[in-house]
């Protein structure tokens, strides 16, 4: 697939079938995620691979109120049979340990230097590399985000340290249709180029 085909095909799908996704589609996704930038190449990111139904369904659980999952709406209903989920981490310590390198000038791990957190931001892009190598592969995923009041209920469950954050999940497999929640896309226009890219000033 051409490379303007995999950003134009790029959606976030909530409806899989059951179907198994072959690994080596997997393995090539969290390969090219590690090709994303990150500041300072400090590379502060790590990926909790959920890739056997015990731990997917684990995750759910852990993600999930239980109501929810006993009588589940339309989006989870499309989510579940997802067979792989990715859990992206970002490790601010990666950073500032970095950047308190002597070829980096900062004598201190001092957070206030960091205009934005590129801990988060790096991981992100690392993510969006995981999106356009699994559409390039034929398949669909979706990144979303874990409930704030579960995101300790997801740190115990998969044993992920304190030195990194889950900024998200993201799930991989074979889309279906006509089962989960439409996006907001499917309601909202895309809003055109023309209308965002300010030249030479705002």
């Amino acid at each position: 697939m051409e490379f303007q085909e995999v950003v134009d095909r790029r959606r976030m799908v909530r409806s899989y079938t059951d179907e198994p996704v072959d690994p080596a589609v997997v393995d090539r996704a969290l390969h090219n995620a590690t090709r994303a930038p990150s500041a300072g190449f400090s590379q502060g990111w790590a990926f909790v691979l959920l890739d056997q139904p015990d731990a997917v369904r684990r995750y759910w659980e852990a993600s999930t109120d239980p109501a929810a999952l006993a009588d589940p709406d339309r989006w989870l209903r499309g989510m579940l049979p997802a067979p792989v989920i990715v859990i992206p981490c970002s490790s601010k310590a990666a950073y500032l340990d970095r950047y308190a390198e002597p070829d980096k000038g900062w004598a201190d791990r001092d957070e206030s230097r960091w205009p934005m957190p590129y801990w988060h931001l790096d991981t992100a892009m690392a993510s969006l590399l995981i999106l356009q190598t699994v559409v390039d592969a034929g398949l669909g995923a979706l990144f979303f985000g874990i409930p704030a009041h579960r995101q300790d209920d997801v740190r115990r469950e998969f044993a992920i340290p304190d030195s990194h954050d889950p900024i998200g999940a993201i799930t991989i497999g074979h889309p279906a249709d006509g089962v989960g929640a439409r996006g907001s896309a499917s309601t909202r226009r895309r809003v055109p180029t023309a209308e965002v890219v300010h030249r030479g000033r705002w």
